[in-house]
């Protein structure tokens, strides 16, 4: 019951501020969105940017699980054993968040850039996020896991800031294009390939 209370906090913060944008969403809208009482919210997470940043970071491991969890279903029609495919899925499902919610991964990337207390929030859905890139990286061959995800969380992290950057943003599929040559991936493989669309 706790970890469901969690889990409908969470994403109920995802909702309102993604559709509202974080100033005009407050706790007390989060609780009411969840159906909990609004200490609880306090109770579970101190304050609303720990609250998005923890929200964000489960959204994105779920996006991104669920892109990849096909690849890995012998019986689905998207099963592959081909580790660029898997790259390229990563890719195009991170990435595809600063495409299709914007104003979410805008909020969450300015809270990154500039947290209230100086730290960037490592929490248990952000590792779980920073597991699932890490396994990516080990089927294509990685030999310090740990050390590839945080040179591929960073492109990540820049490529959402470049489609994302306010007045100055850059087409996605340039952005798109750049990472998948930084990695040799062929651009007609991930879910977001020109032959896809």
């Amino acid at each position: 019951m706790r970890t469901r209370s969690r889990e409908r906090i969470m994403q109920a913060a995802v909702e309102l501020i993604g559709r509202r944008g974080f100033t005009q969403v407050t706790l007390g809208d989060i609780a009411e969105r969840a159906g909990v009482a609004r200490g609880l919210v306090s109770y579970y997470f101190p304050g609303k940017r720990y609250l998005l940043q923890t929200a964000m970071h489960r959204h994105m491991h779920l996006t991104l699980a669920a892109a990849l969890r096909p690849l890995d279903e012998p019986e689905s029609g998207s099963y592959s054993q081909d580790p660029d495919v898997w790259l390229a899925t990563a890719i195009d499902a991170v990435t595809g968040l600063a495409v299709d919610e914007a104003t979410l991964m805008r909020t969450h990337l300015s809270l990154i850039l500039a947290p209230l207390d100086g730290v960037f929030v490592q929490d248990e859905e952000q590792r779980q996020l920073g597991r699932l890139l890490q396994d990516v990286l080990r089927r294509r061959g990685s030999t310090d896991p740990v050390a590839d995800h945080a040179v591929l969380r960073s492109a990540l992290m820049g490529a959402c800031i470049g489609m994302l950057l306010p007045g100055a943003e850059a087409p996605p599929a340039l952005i798109r294009a750049d990472l998948f040559a930084r990695y040799g991936l062929d651009p007609a493989l991930g879910p977001r390939s020109p032959k896809a669309a």
